[in-house]
Formats: structure tokens, C-alpha cells, sequence
């Protein structure tokens, strides 16, 4: 049996284990197209014979840019792997200036494309750059296909050396880099060992209840980012067939086609699917909405392992009878497990959709860390509403003395590729990474987050602030999109606020206010912001004197990863907020 010790021996260990028809499946003009687990092995042999005749040597770096998952982007991946080089993944939506500058500083000489937007932002840097050539996934006029790589590799007279190739790689050599995107200045290059996303895949498939060669995953996360792509090698372990969604706004039209059993998610998805629940709940009226809000307030009251005693499992039972029941309708029917993580998850969140029998497992960790250091598990009480579960087999985690979560184990990365300053000062001498995440570890063993160390600040009075604790509890206001708290050596802390404008607009209608047609006009409205206000004054009664937000300002833009103001993880970025808000910094400390 194959022994998984390297990223290219998932597929082969599938095969062996529990081989599937539709292994990984794309829609294509309308239809969905499959490989098998075979033929996804015969196509990544037939890349890796090909990148050889193209003269990639061990070590060499093949940049991928992708605008959504693909079953070209797995085949791809394993060739590269196969062959001893290394797949560097490029966020699609960062600027022209930083594929320029990953390709360069990762010294990735082949480029891989999806389509024809990415190739057009890429020439315009390309002569910039030291490639050699750019391929295609998608067919484009004046630009090589990545078939012509699958036409090289045909004749497997060479085959053999590809085996001497894949037999050379270690478990502690080099996978893939990737770089970080970074809230501040140019992104890191984190090295990743095969030993380090193994070992994380391994571990973390102790936590997730899945039978062999039985589920069906949407995958839609971007896999540039290691925990789609960390998720997508621990299917690959289980034989679970993927489904590659066909781009963000098709996810509902996608859910129903494939019904999965499966999905990985970021609370912010969470928290529009749930608010498009609610707007919906809200418009049916009688009899009909009283039942919908008394099943959401259940929800919303909700304890795992019947904590609430047998009357309220009762209620629960039929309220996931008469209207939970719809809501895994919306997903598909089948859904069984959503695995989150990239951000703080809300608790009302954790416990509405767990109700629903939605179950949501909320994991924590970074691109560093491979990236799961803890998550929850509905099995054998390893489920806790408000933590990030138990932290991983064989992963040590400790809390220093100023509440930073350190981390230990076979998942922490090699370091920063060619930054040596700044990989001693992320891993210590013990061999500990620092997260930059303040935490708690419970009596239990169960992992919570309470702040990023670097945006902690202290006010003009000395008082120190944390403000995503803030942050994640105005968010539960189905009025607050996006929240941002500032104050750093002010005399108060404040809030640059991004409704949620949709929400907004139907409570104003509701409430027959007139908002006009812009966001300038609806957040210039006095009763939208007293209604923000009182959104604000209620949570604020959760904090100490020192950490209310005294004071707000409504921003009229919808924050985005286009308009600088989130990274592509969906991360506050929040230098660029201030600047871009600098004229409502200046009105709220009346400079």
C-alpha cells in the first residue's frame, strides 16, 4: 500500500484504497466533465513527461494563477510535484505589480494561466520578468495551451525517468511557496515540505467524520490559499469526489447540481448565506414568518450534545422538521459538514446553522502552520461554540506570557523563502512559530482566539485595546457588514462602519423611511445611523469603559479585495481603511 510521504502519493494511495469515477469533476459548456482517479494519474504523468521534455529541472519554481479551481489546476500540481520542482500559487486578484513581483523573487520561470483576463494583467509585467513561457488553461488566441504540454508528454518512452524523478523526492524537501498576502508591505514567501502539508493533511483527517469513497465536495474556496488546497489532498485521502464550482455567484446553482455532502467555507459566505435566509424568512408574512423566527430564535439559543435538556431538543426536532429542513434544501439536501476557517466564525453563526443540522466546524491556523493547528469535531464532545476545537495530534501549542499562541509541530513551515531575518524572528530558537494571534487554551484543551497581537493598541490613556474582539461582536448585528475599530494613541476608540446595505434597504422599506437610490443617501439618512447607533450602544455593553466605540462613521463603499480594503483571505486591511477613510479619521477626532 502506498505510504503518504509526499503530495503527488495522494492520488495513487486514492486508487489503491478507493478509486473513483468522477474523481475530479469541471463544467464545461454546461456539462459537467469528469476524470477518474486513473485518468487523473495517466494526465499528471503525462505533465510531468512533458515538463521534462521541456527541460524543468528539480527545484525549478511553475507559477499557477487560476481565477477559480479547476480539475487543469490539480493535474498540474502533481505533475510539477512529480518532477521534484515546485508549484508556486498567485492570488488572481492582487495587482499586476505583485505577480511581477512573486514571479521574480520565487524566480518561477514557466507561468500557468487560467483565462484571458489573467494573461492580459500578466502582460503587462511579463518582459519584466525572467519566464520563458506562459500557458493556458482556457483556449486564447496567440497563447500556448496547456495541451501542448499533455501533446508533449504522450510518448511515455520517458517514463521511467519521471519514476527516477518522483523516487528522488523527500518528505523534507520543498513543495510549493506561498505567498502570503499580507496586510502590510510585500508578501512572504512561506516554504511548505511535502512533510509539512502531509502531516497537517493526516492529522486533521483524524477530525472529520468521512467514509472512504462515500461523499461529494463543492470545492470554491481559492486553492491558492493553503486551506482549500490542504482540504482538497485530505478529499483526494478519502475519496471524496470533487466538484470544482464554476465561479462564486454559480455556488447556489452548483449546490443543488452536486448536492455535496461536503463544502469548506469563510465566515464571510456564512454570513451572507445566512442573511439571504433571513431576507427571504422576512417577506413570507402570517403564520409562515412567525413559525421561520421562532425556529431562528431556537437556533440562536442552540448547545451542542443536547446541553438544553430534552424540551428544548423537542422543539428543536420540529423546528428542523417545518423550516431547518428548507435550509439544507438551499445547499443542496445532502450537506452534512462545513469546515471553516480563514476568520473568526461567529458564535450566533456556529450555533444557527448547527440547529439547522448544519453542522459547522470552525478550525484555526495559518499559511505557516499548513494550515490547521486546531479545529472542532462534532464526535466525542469535541465540538465547543466560540473556540477553534482542540489543537492537532502531534502539534504542541503553548501560551506565552504575553497570550501569544506559539506553535510546535511536524506542519510548521521551513521558513520565509530567501528572508532569514524575518524566519528568526517568526520561529524561535525551540523551534516555536509565533502567530501573531493572542488565545486561551481552556481546562478542556479547547483553543480559543481572542486578537491579533500586531493590532492590539493602546489608547492616549494607556489603555490597551483589542479590537477584533470588538470587531467579531458588532458583526453579529445583521445591520454591520464590515467593522473596523480604530483609536491607536487616541483619546477614545471609535469604528469605521460598512453596513450591510442590502439588509439596510429592507429594513427602511419596512419601516416606509425614504433612503434614496445611493449608499451616499442611505447612510446620510439620521434614522439609519440612530439605528446603527443603537446597534452599536447594545454590543458596546459587552466592553469596559475604555473599549467602547464612542464613536462611528458610515462608509458608503462595499469593502472589497478590488477596493484595497480587504486581502484576498478576506482580512481587514487596516492601514489602507485609514487611509482611504482619512477625511472621517480627521471628523471623528475633530482634527
Amino acid at each position: 500500500m502506498t505510504e503518504i510521504k509526499r503530495l503527488f502519493d495522494f492520488p495513487y494511495f486514492q486508487l489503491e484504497n478507493a478509486p473513483l469515477e468522477k474523481s475530479l469533476s469541471t463544467k464545461r459548456n454546461g456539462t459537467w466533465e469528469s476524470l477518474s482517479t486513473r485518468e487523473y494519474i495517466d494526465k499528471a504523468n503525462q505533465i510531468s513527461r512533458g515538463l521534462l521534455r521541456l527541460g524543468i529541472q528539480p527545484n525549478d519554481k511553475i507559477a499557477v494563477i487560476s481565477t477559480t479551481n479547476r480539475t487543469e489546476w490539480n493535474v498540474l500540481d502533481i505533475g510539477i510535484l512529480q518532477v521534484g520542482a515546485q508549484n508556486v500559487p498567485i492570488y488572481p486578484t492582487v495587482s499586476e505589480e505583485d505577480y511581477e513581483y512573486v514571479i521574480n523573487h520565487s524566480e518561477a520561470i514557466y507561468c500557468f494561466v487560467s483565462d484571458e483576463e489573467i494573461l492580459n494583467k500578466l502582460n503587462l509585467v511579463k518582459n519584466n520578468t525572467s519566464l520563458k513561457g506562459i500557458y493556458s488553461f482556457d483556449q486564447i488566441a496567440g497563447c500556448e495551451n496547456w495541451e501542448e504540454i499533455l501533446k508533449m508528454g504522450e510518448n511515455a518512452s520517458n517514463q521511467e525517468e519521471v519514476e527516477a524523478r518522483k523516487d528522488a523526492v523527500q518528505e523534507d524537501d520543498l513543495a510549493t511557496l506561498i505567498y502570503t498576502s499580507g496586510t502590510t508591505g510585500r508578501p512572504k514567501g512561506v516554504m511548505l515540505s511535502h512533510k509539512n502539508i502531509v502531516s497537517d493533511v493526516l492529522l486533521s483527517a483524524e477530525r472529520v467524520p468521512f467514509d472512504f469513497g462515500t461523499y461529494v465536495s463543492l470545492s470554491f474556496l481559492p486553492v491558492c490559499h493553503i486551506f482549500e488546497r490542504m482540504i482538497l489532498y485530505l478529499y483526494q485521502y478519502f475519496s471524496v469526489s470533487i466538484y470544482f464550482a464554476e465561479s462564486i455567484e454559480k455556488i447556489s446553482d452548483n449546490l443543488k447540481e452536486v448536492k455535496p455532502h461536503v463544502i469548506s467555507a469563510v465566515p464571510r459566505l456564512l454570513e451572507k448565506v445566512y442573511d439571504k435566509i433571513i431576507a427571504k424568512g422576512s417577506t413570507v408574512g402570517g403564520i409562515k414568518q412567525k413559525l421561520f423566527f421562532w425556529a431562528v430564535e431556537l437556533g440562536l439559543e442552540y448547545e451542542p450534545y443536547g446541553a438544553n435538556g430534552w424540551w428544548y431538543e423537542t422543539k428543536l426536532s420540529l423546528a428542523r422538521k417545518l423550516v431547518f429542513s428548507k435550509w439544507k434544501e438551499g445547499l443542496g439536501g445532502n450537506i452534512e459538514l462545513i469546515v471553516s476557517g480563514s476568520a473568526a466564525l461567529q458564535p450566533r453563526l456556529a450555533r444557527v446553522f448547527a440547529a439547522a443540522g448544519i453542522p459547522v466546524m470552525e478550525g484555526y491556523g495559518l499559511t505557516e502552520t499548513s494550515p490547521v493547528i486546531a479545529v472542532n469535531d462534532q464526535r466525542n464532545y469535541g465540538f465547543r461554540i466560540g473556540t477553534v476545537g482542540k489543537v492537532l495530534k502531534d502539534v504542541d501549542v503553548k501560551i506565552a506570557e504575553d497570550g501569544e499562541i506559539l506553535c510546535k509541530g511536524p506542519n510548521v513551515m521551513q521558513g520565509y523563502y530567501k528572508d532569514k531575518e524575518k524566519t528568526d524572528e517568526a520561529i524561535n530558537k525551540e523551534g516555536y512559530f509565533h502567530t501573531g494571534d493572542i488565545g486561551e487554551l481552556d481546562k478542556d484543551g479547547f483553543l480559543k482566539i481572542t486578537d491579533r497581537k500586531k493590532e492590539m493598541f493602546k489608547t492616549s490613556g494607556g489603555k490597551y485595546v483589542a479590537p477584533q474582539l470588538i470587531e467579531n461582536q458588532m458583526k453579529q448585528s445583521r445591520f454591520i457588514d464590515e467593522i473596523m475599530v480604530i483609536g491607536e494613541g487616541e483619546k477614545m476608540p471609535a469604528a469605521f462602519i460598512q453596513p450591510n446595505f442590502e439588509f439596510l434597504r429592507e429594513w427602511a422599506q419596512r419601516k416606509h423611511i425614504e433612503v434614496g437610490e445611493t449608499n451616499e443617501e442611505l447612510i446620510a439618512n439620521p434614522e439609519v445611523v440612530a439605528r446603527i447607533q443603537e446597534e452599536v450602544d447594545f454590543y458596546n455593553q459587552k466592553f469596559g469603559s475604555w473599549e467602547k466605540v464612542k464613536r462611528f462613521e458610515l462608509t458608503p463603499d462595499v469593502w472589497s479585495i478590488e477596493g484595497d480594503h480587504l486581502t484576498p483571505t478576506m482580512k481587514l486591511k487596516r492601514r489602507n481603511i485609514i487611509k482611504l477613510y482619512q477625511n472621517l479619521y480627521d471628523e471623528i477626532y475633530e482634527r
